[in-house]
């Protein structure tokens, strides 16, 4: 066992659903298979939901297929969708986590009030620096191996606006320049800053995580703070 960081070139550990599994169970959220052969979590109040949907590979981002699928309605009535966030493989299970706990916590999930400047605050607490040209928009971690970025929405991503051109923040690390992403991660233009912030802050959080398998294409750029 490794404890590594940065976090956010920690990897997944090949236990993306099981530890997010956990951390719905232990929310009390239920679960139940669907025909697509994924796995459906619901929230107690029926307001929010998160999908395993690896098995059903709707679609990529940055090349990686899309593992999660978190969601949230207005009303347990509503067939629509506000909000919808995506993660695929490999995304720190530790940041997910910590988002679910969030939108659990949440009275109103699909509400906020907070502007861009809370989640690009939150990087700015864990040293993030803001982009010279974008900053107001972006930051992206010393090493350049990390960005968040207020960008338009990628294409079969979401969202209960239906205005063409909609800007959503969009997540990713890229250990090496130019080479493949380790993950990526979607919001859709409705989803509240203020949970955007909660993943963020969790996802460059310089407290080391523990790693059995860690990414080959992070090895040089991760830090083992200790091992067992």
């Amino acid at each position: 066992m490794y404890w590594v960081t940065p976090r956010h070139l920690s990897g997944d550990d090949d236990a993306l659903a099981e530890r997010i599994g956990d951390t719905l169970a232990g929310l009390g959220w239920r679960m139940w298979p669907t025909s697509r052969h994924t796995l459906l979590y619901v929230s107690p109040d029926d307001l929010c939901g998160a999908e395993w949907i690896l098995a059903a590979y709707p679609f990529e981002l940055g090349g990686l297929p899309v593992a999660w699928q978190l969601s949230a309605r207005p009303h347990a009535t509503s067939a629509m969708t506000e909000w919808n966030a995506y993660f695929t493989t490999g995304v720190p299970y530790e940041a997910l986590a910590d988002l679910l706990a969030a939108i659990d916590a949440r009275e109103a999930p699909d509400t906020d009030f907070g502007g861009a400047e809370t989640v690009l605050n939150a990087l700015s607490a864990q040293g993030w620096l803001r982009d010279v040209d974008r900053p107001h928009t972006t930051a992206t971690d010393p090493g350049l191996s990390g960005c968040v970025s207020l960008e338009l929405m990628p294409p079969l991503i979401q969202d209960a606006d239906p205005r063409p051109d909609l800007v959503g923040w969009q997540a990713w690390a890229e250990p090496v320049l130019g080479a493949p992403y380790l993950w990526c991660a979607s919001f859709s233009a409705s989803v509240p800053n203020g949970l955007v912030a909660a993943f963020t802050s969790s996802l460059t959080s310089r407290v080391p995580v523990p790693r059995r398998i860690v990414p080959k294409s992070a090895e040089g750029r991760l830090t083992v703070v200790r091992r067992s």
